[in-house]
């Protein structure tokens, strides 16, 4: 089953990425991994100030993250291509992020969302525009387009049986 939202199904029932395959025309490894600098910049975030992260280290998180988010892509992206959609949206994310077992990054993620979509609404209802007269409170409570989705480790259920790692 192929579909055209960024992943096919191989014979032997496992995705094949846009860009998994080796060389065969698919999409080139730097187009199919986030950019390392940003990897780096994410990773030093969490790090004491004195801290170190090798090259090695970066690269194997820069493959790490770049997987989950295909995987979970394409969980959400099988779920669309079967309701007949052709867009991928923040609830399908949350929905295949339960599916597969990642139970503890639903509820942030949906917080997330939930405030994303005030922003957008908030400024579709200001022309577009943001004003000055919005207080700087309401500014921190609502992502911007560069924020970070943050995940508070004080908010962990029991660990998922379902994840087996």
């Amino acid at each position: 089953m192929a579909d055209n939202l960024g992943s096919s199904m191989e014979s032997d029932g496992h995705h094949n990425y846009a860009g998994a395959d080796s060389g065969d025309g698919g999409v080139k490894e730097q187009d199919r991994l986030l950019p390392i600098a940003n990897v780096g910049r994410i990773m030093k975030q969490i790090m004491p100030q004195n801290a170190k992260i090798s090259k090695e280290a970066k690269e194997t998180m820069q493959e790490c993250v770049s997987e989950f988010i295909s995987f979970v892509t394409g969980e959400a992206s099988d779920k669309c291509h079967k309701e007949k959609r052709k867009t991928v949206n923040g609830d399908d994310i949350c929905w295949a992020l339960n599916t597969l077992g990642f139970d503890d990054y639903v509820e942030p993620m949906k917080r997330y969302l939930q405030k994303y979509r005030e922003m957008e609404g908030d400024r579709a209802a200001g022309g577009g525009h943001s004003t000055k007269a919005s207080s700087s409170s309401d500014a921190r409570d609502q992502p911007s387009a560069g924020a970070h989705f943050m995940f508070d480790p004080s908010e962990r259920s029991k660990p998922s049986a379902s994840r087996g790692f």
